[in-house]
């Protein structure tokens, strides 16, 4: 009795770089068992796609303008709880990590891997597996391990809020902050505005002084 075919995967690759986007694509179209069924630029494009094809596997990469790859899990999460998201990019960092776990994704991977391992996360993310890139989950293990910032009240920020205060907290202007993090200069006003209302500051100033109690510097 022959076995029933796999079904197909449907992805939807997002990078904000389109040579690497169309890349990505073309690579996976090749791939028996998946079907790229569309392509997104940043993250509110990525949203709208998904909403609109319903893969079952969204490639997301993390820095993007407009809406980066982390915000945009958690909206998926919110009205595509189906997709299943894995973030694809060259950030290691645990921060990032952290942010897109928290956030929903099912995994977290780095651009430099095979096609045939990428398709495999695919299949494997299609079947529900959260997978880590062995760098990155000795990374997060490092995180794990260090010690906790000495003030509580970091749990009142998101972690979107807790990147910005930092940055704050370096001196960096509204626009720096932007452009570092890939979103509007409104945006960052918006959130300094929630960071100095949830933990009861007056200014720029009092910000830093909490950022480094906090242990954030």
């Amino acid at each position: 009795m022959s076995q029933e075919p796999e079904p197909t995967v449907r992805v939807l690759v997002v990078d904000d770089q389109r040579l690497i986007r169309d890349g990505i694509a073309s690579l996976l179209s090749l791939r028996a068992g998946i079907a790229v069924v569309g392509t997104a630029a940043d993250g509110r494009e990525a949203v709208a796609r998904a909403l609109e094809l319903r893969p079952d596997v969204v490639l997301m990469d993390v820095r993007m303008p407009e809406l980066d790859g982390v915000e945009a899990v958690a909206v998926l999460r919110d009205r595509a709880p189906e997709c299943r998201v894995v973030m694809l990019t060259t950030f290691d960092d645990e921060e990032y990590v952290v942010q897109a776990l928290r956030a929903g994704a099912s995994g977290y991977l780095l651009k430099d891997l095979p096609a045939d391992e990428l398709a495999h996360a695919v299949r494997l993310a299609h079947a529900g597996v959260t997978q880590l890139e062995s760098s990155v989950a000795r990374r997060l293990a490092e995180a794990l391990t260090a010690p906790e910032p000495s003030v509580t009240a970091t749990t009142e920020l998101t972690p979107r809020e807790i990147d910005i205060l930092r940055l704050v907290a370096h001196g960096h202007t509204n626009r720096e902050i932007a452009a570092h993090l890939y979103l509007s200069e409104g945006t960052v006003k918006n959130h300094i505005s929630r960071i100095l209302t949830r933990l009861g500051l007056r200014d720029r100033t009092q910000a830093a002084l909490r950022a480094r109690d906090l242990g954030l510097l």
